[in-house]
C-alpha cells in the first residue's frame, strides 16, 4: 500500500507540473489513461489507445458516429448522396470549418476540398509526395480494410463538394469513412512543411479541426491538450484536457480516488465493487463491442498445422479465465464477433475444454511428446482484457497439462504492435473494438488477407474460401443476405482455428461525480468534447 500511495503522489506532482502554467480558474480535466499513443496521425495506426489521444480529440471525418450508437451523422461533411449504382458517393463539405494552429503553422483558410483529396490520395496514391514513409510505418488501416482497392479515385467539385468513384459497390462505404483512419488533415499545413523542408512534421505535429488542440507530449508521461476556441461544432466547455499516461490500473484507480484524474480507462474488474461503492464515483458500464483472442501465426511453426490450432483451443479452459482473469464481466466467445452485432452464428460449437482429446490430437499432429512455444502477452490493460499477465499464466498452466511448454514474452506497448505487425510473434495475445458497427470491421480487418500486409492481422491467415465470403458480402447490398454469408464465415473460421476466442468483455468507465456529461461510446473511445466540471 505504501508503494501506490508513493506513486499516486509521483503522479500528482507530475500534473501539477504539466498544469502549472494554465490559469487557476481554467477547468482542466485529467484523464487517467492506460497507455502511450504510437503517434498522433491517425492514418498511420490502428489501435484504441493512439486514437482516443490523436483522432477522437484533435480530429474530424467527413462523417462522424454519433456519441453512444452506431448512426452515421454529419460532421465535415453536412450531407451526402450516393448513386443509383452504389459507385459514387457526392459529400457537401462543411463550410467556415478552421484548422488548429501552431508554432510552425498558421492557417490561411478554411477548411475545403483539397483537404479532401490530401487525405486520401495520401494513402491512395503510391506516387503522391506524402505517400512514402519511414521504414516500419504504414497506412495500416486504410490497407488492412482493403481501401486501396475500394477507392478509384477522389474528385473536387468545387471548393466544398468532392465526389468519391468506387471500383465497386461496397456496403460498408459510409461506415468505413466514418472511422478514425479517415481523420482529415491539411493540406496548406502539408504544403508548409514540405516547403520548409520538414514533411515528416506533418505526422508527428497534429494540426486538425478538433475540439481539442495539442498542446505537448511528455513520452509515457502526459499529453497535454487545450480547446480550440474556433471549434465548428461549439468550443469545448473544457479549457485544459490532459491525458495522465498511467498503465497501472490500480495506480489509476489511486489517482482517481485522490481526484488526480477524473476519468479513469479500464478498471480491474476486481476493483468495480468498490468503485461503485465510493460516493465520490459514478461507474458507467455498456456491453462491449470487442472479442480478445489468442491469434497462432500460421507462417510459424507448430501453428501451421490445423490440428495444432484446434488442440490448443480445447486445451484453454476459458471458463477458468472468464471467473478469473475477467471476474464474470463479459461472457465466453466462440466466433470473431461478438454476439450484439448482426451476422453472429449461434449455431457454431465452440472447442469444449478437454485436456485429455486435446493431446491426442497434438500426437496426431506430429507432436507426440509435447511442443514448446512462445506466447506474447498484452503489456497494457485494454477494453477486451484487463489483465495480459495473469491470462497468459493461466493459459501457460493449461497447455502445460497436454505437454506444451509456453515461454512468456511482453514488450512495452508500441513495440509489441510494431513487432505484431512485422509478424515477429509465433502465438499472440490480442483483441479489438469494434470501429464502425459492421461485421466487415472484425472479419476483413482482423482475418482477411489485405490486412496481412497492413499489419492487423496478427495470425497472417489468409484463407481463400473464408477471403471469398468476406468480399462477397462486401458487395452485397441487402444486409439479410451480407449476414449470411459471414455466416457461413464464422464456420471456416472456427475450423481453421487461427485463433482461440476467448471472450467478449462488459466495458467499465469509472468517472468523478464532478463531472458532467460523459457518456459511453459503442466504440469504447473517450469522448470529452460535450464534458464540463462542476464548479
Amino acid at each position: 500500500m505504501m508503494k501506490r500511495k508513493l506513486i499516486a503522489k509521483v503522479g500528482l506532482a507530475a500534473v501539477l507540473c504539466a498544469t502549472a502554467g494554465f490559469a487557476v480558474a481554467a477547468k482542466t480535466l485529467v484523464f487517467c489513461s492506460e497507455g502511450s499513443p504510437e503517434g498522433f496521425n491517425p492514418q498511420l495506426f490502428t489501435t484504441g489507445t493512439t486514437f482516443d489521444a490523436s483522432a477522437i480529440p484533435m480530429y474530424n471525418r467527413l462523417v462522424e458516429f454519433e456519441l453512444g450508437t452506431t448512426k452515421v451523422i454529419p460532421a465535415l461533411a453536412e450531407s451526402w448522396t450516393a448513386s443509383d449504382d452504389g459507385l459514387s458517393y457526392t459529400f457537401k463539405l462543411r463550410k467556415g470549418v478552421k484548422f488548429h494552429s501552431s508554432a510552425k503553422f498558421k492557417p490561411t483558410r478554411d477548411f475545403n476540398a483539397d483537404d479532401v483529396l490530401f487525405t486520401f490520395n495520401r494513402m491512395m496514391d503510391v506516387n503522391h509526395p506524402f505517400h512514402k514513409l519511414p521504414a516500419g510505418q504504414k497506412f495500416s488501416y486504410f490497407l488492412d480494410m482493403g481501401m486501396d482497392k475500394i477507392i478509384d479515385k477522389v474528385e473536387k467539385v468545387d471548393d466544398h463538394t468532392v465526389v468519391f468513384k468506387l471500383k465497386h459497390p461496397e456496403a460498408p462505404f459510409i461506415a468505413n469513412v466514418a472511422m478514425e483512419f479517415a481523420s482529415i488533415l491539411s493540406a496548406e499545413y502539408a504544403d508548409k512543411m514540405k516547403a520548409a523542408g520538414t514533411p515528416e512534421v506533418v505526422d508527428r505535429d497534429a494540426i486538425g479541426t478538433g475540439p481539442f488542440q495539442f498542446v505537448s507530449y511528455q513520452k509515457d508521461a502526459i499529453i497535454r491538450y487545450k480547446a480550440f476556441d474556433a471549434y465548428w461544432g461549439g468550443r469545448p466547455k473544457l479549457d485544459n484536457l490532459i491525458f495522465a499516461i498511467t498503465p497501472d490500473a490500480s495506480v489509476r484507480y489511486a489517482k482517481l480516488k485522490a481526484n488526480e484524474c477524473q476519468v479513469m480507462a479500464f478498471p480491474k474488474p476486481a476493483d468495480i465493487e468498490l468503485m461503485k461503492a465510493d460516493k465520490s464515483i459514478n461507474m458507467l458500464t455498456k456491453e462491449g463491442l470487442n472479442i480478445g483472442y489468442i491469434a497462432f501465426n500460421v507462417e510459424k511453426k507448430p501453428f501451421d498445422n490445423k490440428l495444432v490450432r484446434q488442440a490448443l483451443n480445447m486445451a484453454v479452459d476459458k471458463q477458468n479465465i472468464l471467473k478469473t482473469v475477467y471476474q464474470g464481466a463479459g461472457q465466453l466467445a466462440k466466433n470473431p464477433i461478438p454476439p450484439t452485432l448482426w451476422s453472429y452464428n449461434d449455431k457454431v460449437q465452440d472447442y469444449v475444454y478437454d485436456p485429455v482429446k486435446a493431446k491426442a490430437l497434438l500426437a496426431k499432429a506430429g507432436y507426440p511428446n509435447g511442443v514448446e512455444v512462445e506466447l506474447w502477452y498484452l503489456p497494457v490493460t485494454r477494453p477486451y482484457n484487463p489483465d495480459g499477465k495473469r491470462m497468459a499464466e493461466l493459459i501457460q498452466a493449461d497447455w502445460e497439462k497436454i505437454g506444451v511448454k509456453t515461454k512468456l514474452t511482453t514488450y512495452e506497448w508500441t513495440e509489441y504492435l510494431k513487432r505484431s505487425k512485422q509478424g515477429d510473434q509465433q502465438s499472440m495475445m490480442f483483441g479489438w473494438s469494434g470501429d464502425n458497427g459492421d461485421p466487415d470491421n472484425f472479419f476483413a480487418t482482423l482475418m482477411g488477407c489485405e490486412a496481412v500486409k497492413g499489419g492487423a492481422n496478427v495470425s497472417r491467415w489468409c484463407d481463400k474460401k473464408f477471403e471469398d465470403l468476406i468480399q462477397k458480402a462486401k458487395l452485397t447490398p441487402k444486409q439479410p443476405e451480407r449476414a449470411k454469408l459471414y455466416e457461413q464465415a464464422q464456420v471456416i473460421a472456427h475450423e481453421e482455428a487461427p485463433w482461440i476466442n476467448l471472450a467478449h468483455s462488459v466495458r467499465f468507465t469509472p468517472v468523478r461525480k464532478e463531472v458532467i456529461g460523459f457518456k459511453m461510446g459503442v466504440f469504447a473511445h473517450h469522448h470529452f468534447e460535450k464534458v464540463d466540471l462542476a464548479k
